[in-house]
């Protein structure tokens, strides 16, 4: 004889049909109502560069950018992204080609270890797109503090951060394609 109990409706698990626009390509996709963004991205999208780290909003491993703001993917439910753009560390690069943050990070040690460098790369996108939206834009590394989410990063390890970003940005504005101002 068995001692379970019969499935009650209110409490089975709901499945909500969620579209969104991920790296520019349109989804429609088929998620429980209590999964969060992260686990849509990881586990039904393949996108596994946005990694699960604190699962709590600490870290910021997670962090998209949510209609160009960076957003904690752990923390944000998949349904309430129901019709946005979402741009996750898979999206940065072009045409197979990594982005600029990419190769900076990489030619200045930034990555470490790796596990919370898309997101750092995502607030460093971020930053930057902010940027060259001002008039006179001026690089401080206090903005760039500001702009990044720390989590638990080391100092050490925000130096490297800080530097990649700066490096892309005085990049971009030797190619022109960002006329900046630096700061120290």
């Amino acid at each position: 004889m068995s001692t379970a109990e019969p499935l009650d409706p209110s409490r089975a698990r709901r499945i909500a049909l969620v579209r969104l626009h991920v790296n520019g390509q349109a989804y429609a996709v088929a998620a429980p109502t209590h999964w969060t963004l992260l686990e849509l991205l990881r586990y039904q999208l393949g996108l596994v560069g946005s990694k699960q780290g604190c699962d709590k909003g600490d870290c910021g491993a997670c962090t998209v950018l949510l209609d160009g703001l960076p957003t904690l993917a752990c923390i944000t439910l998949a349904v309430a992204v129901e019709g946005r753009h979402i741009e996750t560390v898979e999206g940065l690069g072009v045409g197979g080609e990594p982005h600029p943050l990419q190769r900076e990070f990489a030619e200045r040690g930034a990555a470490q270890c790796g596990f919370c460098t898309p997101g750092m790369l995502m607030s460093s996108a971020h930053y930057l797109d902010e940027l060259g939206r001002q008039d006179t834009p001026v690089v401080r590394l206090e903005d760039i503090d500001q702009a990044l989410v720390l989590g638990t990063m080391l100092f050490e390890t925000f130096q490297f951060v800080a530097a990649g970003t700066e490096g892309t940005t005085r990049r971009r504005a030797q190619t022109g394609n960002i006329l900046v101002g630096f700061e120290a």
